[in-house]
Order: C-alpha cells, then sequence, then structure tokens
C-alpha cells in the first residue's frame, strides 16, 4: 500500500517531472500522477512553481530519493501569466501563490527597458499582485537627468510602485531589498542579462544559481536559468528565480482594459467627456489633464499610449 499523504511546494518543473520543496526544507523528485497530464503527457499549467500539493511515496515503506507521486494541487490563491510564445498563443502560468513580483531591471548592458517593464508592471497589477522595481547595475548608471535611477523610480512611485537602486556585485541596496522580501514568496522578472541570478545569489549567499553574461556582440542577455525555480533560505522567505525574457506578452490585457493596468491611472477613469475614451488624444481626457498636471508621470503616460497601440494592432493587424 502507499505511504500517508503528506503536502510540500513545487519548487520546479520539467514536463511531466517536478522537485518539491518539503516542510524541513529537503528536495524531493517526484512525477505527477497520470489524471494530472495533458495529452501531450506534459503538465502546461496543472502544476506550476508555487503549488502547494499533496503527494505520496511509491514505495511500500516510506520513500527513496525521486520516489514520489504527486496526487492533487490545492487551490491558487493567484497566479503570474504571460502569453505564451507558441505557434497557438496562449496562457503560461509562470508561478502560483505569490506574494509580489519583483521586476528586476538594469541601467546598462542592458540598458533600462520601460516598454517590458510596463508589461510586466500591467500583469502584476492585472494579477491584483504588489509590485517593485529592483534597478541593478546603477554604477553604471548616469547619477543626474531624465536617465538617472532615482528619477525612473521617482516615476514609478507616482505609480505606487516602490524602488530600490542596486548594485549586486558591491552589494549597494541589498539589504533594503531583502527585507522587502523577507515574509513573503517574491517572484523575480526581468529581460535577459539584467542580472537577476547574481542578484539572488548576493541575497542569498551560497545559492549559487547559474550566472550569465551578456552577449558581447549584441548587448543582450544570454538566457542562464531555463526553468522557474524556488528557494527557501529560511522560514517565510521564499524567491523565486525565472528564465529571462527578451519579450513579455500580456495575457488577459486588451486595449479596452490597459487602462485599468496602470494603477495611477484609476482615479480619473469616468472622469473624461466620453464614456468611451482612450486616453490617447481624446478631448477633456481626465487622465491627460492629470498627466498634464504631473499627478501621472509623462514617461508612463508616453509608454501606455505605445502600449495600447501595440495591442490596437494585435487584435486588428493590417
Amino acid at each position: 500500500m502507499p505511504g500517508p499523504i503528506s503536502e510540500a511546494v513545487v519548487a520546479r518543473v520539467d514536463f511531466g517531472a517536478c522537485v518539491l520543496l518539503l516542510e524541513d526544507g529537503g528536495l524531493l523528485g517526484a512525477r505527477a500522477r497520470g489524471k494530472l497530464m495533458g495529452p501531450r503527457k506534459a503538465l502546461g499549467n496543472t502544476i506550476v512553481v508555487g503549488d502547494r500539493v499533496r503527494w505520496e511515496p511509491t514505495g511500500t515503506s516510506g520513500h527513496r530519493e525521486g520516489e514520489a507521486v504527486v496526487t492533487a494541487v490545492d487551490p491558487r490563491r493567484n497566479v503570474f501569466s504571460r502569453r505564451s510564445s507558441a505557434n497557438r498563443p496562449g496562457e503560461q502560468v509562470v508561478a502560483a501563490n505569490i506574494d509580489q513580483v519583483v521586476l528586476v531591471a538594469s541601467m546598462a548592458e542592458p540598458e533600462f527597458s520601460r516598454g517590458l517593464a510596463d508589461r510586466v508592471l500591467c500583469q502584476a497589477e492585472h494579477a491584483g499582485l504588489p509590485a517593485r522595481l529592483a534597478l541593478n547595475k546603477v554604477d553604471l548608471a548616469p547619477q543626474s537627468g531624465d536617465a538617472a535611477p532615482q528619477s525612473i523610480l521617482d516615476d514609478y512611485l507616482r505609480a505606487g510602485v516602490p524602488g530600490h537602486c542596486l548594485c549586486a556585485k558591491t552589494g549597494e541596496g541589498l539589504d533594503d531589498l531583502r527585507r522587502a522580501c523577507q515574509g513573503r514568496r517574491s517572484l523575480f522578472v526581468g529581460h535577459s542579462g539584467v542580472g537577476k541570478s547574481t542578484l539572488l545569489n548576493a541575497l542569498v549567499p551560497r545559492l549559487q544559481l547559474l550566472e550569465g553574461a551578456v552577449n558581447e556582440k549584441t548587448g543582450k542577455g544570454r538566457h542562464t536559468t531555463t526553468a522557474a525555480i524556488l528557494v527557501r533560505p529560511e522560514p517565510d522567505y521564499e524567491l523565486i528565480d525565472t528564465p529571462g525574457v527578451r519579450v513579455f506578452a500580456l495575457w488577459g490585457i486588451g486595449p479596452r482594459d490597459l487602462d485599468h493596468a496602470y494603477r495611477e491611472f484609476r482615479p480619473f477613469l469616468g472622469a473624461c467627456r466620453f464614456g468611451d475614451c482612450r486616453h490617447a488624444g481624446e478631448p477633456d481626457c481626465a487622465v491627460r489633464a492629470a498627466t498634464d498636471a504631473g499627478t501621472i508621470a509623462p514617461r508612463r503616460y508616453a509608454s501606455y499610449v505605445k502600449l495600447l497601440s501595440e495591442l490596437e494592432d494585435e487584435r486588428d493587424p493590417a
């Protein structure tokens, strides 16, 4: 007879297999029961990193390493998703049961990408997840002007997104970010090459996640993390590293509801002259007026208009 059913958190998923993080901090390889597998014998979105699952050993007298089967997945309290890049676009659940999203960006090598940053933050807002911005490699950035790290952070602070100036290699700002992550499960998301794995290694000594280098010819990062990985350095302190992305496609957000994914727009929605205002040049637009008054950061508004145009083009290609 199988052993007693236990609970664990999914720390990694690879097709039909996964690694479970046990209550005592140990790791256990497991496979999923057949009813949880998709038609291609892959888990897809059925089991993802962060899921709370029930498992049982496959032996008759306890379990040996790698001999466990996942029998059920507990209901999720939230998910962070993106649109898959497959030929048939669909939802790709990145991780589940998250307390906050940490968007990791760099000031150079590669340069800060406002478009990608705002897409990730929109997805977090759509999922109802708090987010914060971690600007890495600030030692390579100008210290004054619009391109200065603090100027960028100020724009996002007006949007309700707290931020951190960081240098993973020197340790600058790490203590504040570590305190912001303790007691939470934090999902780290970012562009390829921004230093997510380096940052996590600095936050958690001896973690030794694989670090990568920036492609010298293109300036773009090389992927080093190939699947989401959850680690628990101490009780109630969990970090999820994810593969670096070159593009981030939104899931569940279209041109008609994009404005709701910009948190700082919400106090002004419904106050425009036209009920179907797109906030992209219409007269008597309350969002545009708030931008002109400085309540909404002009660069965030410009990013919204650009993203709105991209979403409209995706929905109605020429």
